[in-house]
């Protein structure tokens, strides 16, 4: 199943399970100096961000692949949704001739499929930037059960390739979440979009990892950039 289904299938679920995403998009704005006037927020989900800004602002642009998550993101006058795709090469373009006093991307950008033109690209548009990736490390445990390598960039690469386009404080801040069941552990990964729609076992595969996961819990590494 592709990134944009997956988030699509499950999006009027979303906000039971982003419950890590939350966190990350309230870091974002707690961690602001100067409150910016216009944003741009790319990979804005269901608002997430959005719903977080507490001042009075000119014009918010959000963007997401999912008309299913656009449609319960927070709307008004000042508020503008549209669908895009930043892996897409001409969705830059459009936002050429607009200006931003600062661009979002909370839980979104590790799935860029060329993460470095990506970032050129956004830094081509000349504004501050608040930036949250997931890494490697999220899911670690479980990952190193079921003998599975990480889709996911690593904290090192994905330091090169910020520190390539952006003066940037950068700080890596673990969380873990826990659950009373181990079922509810699958059952939250699928569908709060962290895994990006990325299903790498067959169903035994599947129970017999749920069955031999030590931990109940799940770990998540996230890269936050700022300047």
């Amino acid at each position: 199943m592709s990134v944009h289904k997956e988030f699509s299938r499950f999006a009027r679920e979303y906000g039971q399970y982003n419950i890590i995403q939350n966190k990350v998009a309230q870091k974002l704005i707690d961690d602001l100096s100067k409150k910016p006037n216009k944003m741009l927020d790319l990979g804005c989900g269901n608002g997430t961000i959005a719903s977080k800004i507490d001042w009075p602002y000119t014009h918010f642009l959000g963007i997401d692949f999912s008309e299913k998550m656009l449609e319960l993101h927070p709307q008004s006058t000042s508020m503008e949704c549209r669908m895009g795709d930043f892996n897409d090469e001409t969705f830059f373009e459009s936002l050429q001739a607009q200006s931003f006093d600062r661009i979002f991307s909370a839980s979104a950008l590790q799935w860029a499929k060329d993460l470095d033109k990506t970032l050129y690209q956004i830094a081509q548009l000349q504004a501050p930037v608040s930036l949250a990736l997931f890494t490697s490390n999220t899911f670690k445990t479980l990952l190193d059960t079921a003998g599975l390598e990480s889709p996911l960039r690593g904290e090192d690469e994905l330091r090169y390739l910020i520190g390539q386009y952006f003066h940037c404080e950068l700080e890596v801040v673990q969380y873990e979440l826990s659950f009373e069941k181990t079922e509810d552990i699958f059952t939250y990964i699928k569908r709060s979009g962290v895994s990006g729609g990325r299903n790498q076992l067959g169903f035994k595969q599947m129970k017999a990892l749920m069955q031999s996961y030590p931990h109940d819990h799940l770990e998540f590494e996230v890269l936050f950039a700022q300047n």
